[in-house]
């Protein structure tokens, strides 16, 4: 699907505040309310739009420790990559797991409450999954830029 102007305007509204209703959409793009609702149907349909969430202040819930965990895997088999994949997925810590190149295998975000938490979760969780070699933790001493938004 080829995304004109309105619908990248359109998708940045929703992305900014996805609970704004179709009315005030189209009072924004100056269209009617059934194209504003017609064109985030067919975007919804495209899978351009796959999913509407709430984002939570961290803090508020008092899960503000936020580690970046790099991890090497002892092989690079598929079955072990597959493996570590599919129990990592079930960690509800882990907010983000990255395939990557370089010097690791993969980068987990991980939120806990503290330090207590991470190193709980470290020792009895993760470690315990087969087929790690080694972790490496960095720990984020403050958030700079944190956006769900992506431009056109």
């Amino acid at each position: 699907m080829i995304l004109d102007s309105t619908d990248k305007k359109l998708l940045l509204l929703l992305q900014t505040d996805s609970k704004k209703t179709t009315k005030e959409l189209s009072l924004k793009l100056n269209l009617s309310v059934t194209a504003v609702y017609e064109r985030i149907k067919k975007l919804e349909r495209e899978g351009i739009i796959h999913k509407y969430v709430a984002l939570i202040d961290k803090a508020k819930i008092e899960k503000a420790f936020v580690v970046f965990c790099h991890l090497k895997l002892i092989q690079h088999t598929k079955e072990f990559l597959t493996k570590f994949e599919s129990e990592v997925i079930l960690l509800k810590e882990v907010l983000e797991c990255h395939h990557v190149s370089g010097d690791y295998d993969y980068i987990l975000k991980v939120l806990v409450r503290d330090m207590e938490a991470y190193r709980e979760f470290l020792v009895t969780k993760l470690t315990t999954l087969q087929h790690i070699g080694s972790t490496q933790s960095t720990f984020m001493i403050s958030e700079v830029k944190n956006t769900t938004v992506i431009s056109f």
